[in-house]
């Protein structure tokens, strides 16, 4: 057998192999600074009596656990029903330390009877897991608005043949022309969040001019007829190098400054400046909207959250301008903030490093 101290200072990187550490008959003290090596919270049990819990068990628990009953410190039902042995693990469980936390639980039995009892925090794959179905059940249903409108469309137009229902005929199509481009718009940015989360890990070496992106982006918008308001660009750096993708550096500008145009009011200026200062290129896009309240700003960059779902939708907004925006500052090692004054306007700011170009 291995001498203590050896086992003491070995850090085992795999999670599993914390059952295996502790020989039988290991003395309580011994054991205790053999599983404090271990960052989650484990229990050494006799029987259901806790012999020895490391710090991270005293820290979801309490710090006295010795000596005292498991079932008393877990009040799960699928924990009690493992500890008993009707149950096999491991088994997931949820609230202790935090309402939000979820946890997967282990009993692993010792060679000399003893039993440890591993719990593995799994709030993150569970958050994750939730935001994928979120995510599923909100594009479903933004797709399924207008197929429905255009099948209810289509089955009214095949009833629609008489010679003086060609008014009628017209609007209709009109109606379904402009759904079928609000579902290919929403196909569209899906597919580019899907490509940006792609690539989410490899940082873009193309070397983009942010001015110059800019300026072409502003014409784009302001050429398209689709500006509700008067766009000013102000380029304060006649240069602003990037290490970037100039595809996705040309989204992120048009969905900044469309969403600018679109939210602001009518005939109001949308103000686009570029700068540099600190080692880093500066976009801000700031409209003279209505302003968004302190609390919802959060919740902006999530998929399809919208303050007025209503508005958005009537401006043929598809709900994942702003999380495309957020995913392809992260790519390109940036930060995004934004701040608003209800009834004065938005600002959304975007920072992202300077290239050093030789």
């Amino acid at each position: 057998m291995a001498r203590w101290p050896e086992l003491i200072g070995r850090r085992r990187a795999a999670r599993n192999e914390s059952a295996d550490a502790l020989p039988p008959g290991a003395a309580a003290s011994d054991a205790a600074v053999l599983l404090d090596v271990f960052p989650e919270p484990l229990l050494l049990l006799d029987g259901v009596i806790v012999l020895v819990a490391n710090d991270a068990a005293r820290q979801l628990f309490g710090a006295y656990l010795d000596g005292e009953d498991v079932r008393l410190a877990i009040r799960h039902p699928q924990a009690t029903a493992l500890l008993s042995g009707t149950r096999e693990g491991p088994v997931a469980i949820g609230g202790l330390g935090n309402p939000d936390r979820r946890w997967e639980m282990a009993v692993t039995t010792l060679a000399d009877g003893r039993r440890l009892v591993r719990l593995e925090d799994r709030s993150s794959a569970q958050a994750g897991e939730r935001m994928r179905t979120d995510f599923v059940a909100n594009a479903s249903h933004e797709l399924r608005t207008p197929l429905s409108a255009l099948i209810g469309f289509i089955e009214t137009l095949e009833d629609a043949n008489g010679a003086d229902e060609g008014p009628i005929r017209a609007r209709f199509l009109g109606i379904m022309g402009t759904e079928a481009r609000r579902m290919q718009h929403l196909i569209d940015d899906l597919m580019s969040l899907s490509r940006i989360e792609a690539d989410r890990f490899v940082a873009p070496r193309d070397a983009i001019d942010l001015a110059a992106l800019a300026r072409i982006a502003c014409a784009e918008i302001e050429g398209g007829g689709k500006a509700g308001g008067r766009i000013r660009c102000t380029l304060e750096a006649p240069q602003a190098m990037v290490h970037g993708d100039r595809a996705q550096l040309l989204q992120l500008l048009h969905n900044v400054i469309g969403n600018a145009l679109k939210y602001g009011r009518p005939g109001s200026e949308v103000a686009v400046s570029v700068a540099t200062a600190d080692g880093n290129v500066i976009v801000a896009v700031r409209d003279e909207g209505e302003g968004i309240p302190a609390e919802l700003i959060p919740r902006l960059t999530e998929r399809f959250y919208r303050v007025d779902p209503g508005r958005s939708r009537s401006l043929g907004g598809t709900g994942l301008g702003l999380a495309i925006v957020k995913h392809v500052v992260e790519r390109h090692r940036g930060r995004l903030d934004i701040t608003s004054v209800v009834g004065t306007g938005t600002t959304l700011t975007v920072t992202l490093p300077l290239a050093l170009i030789p």
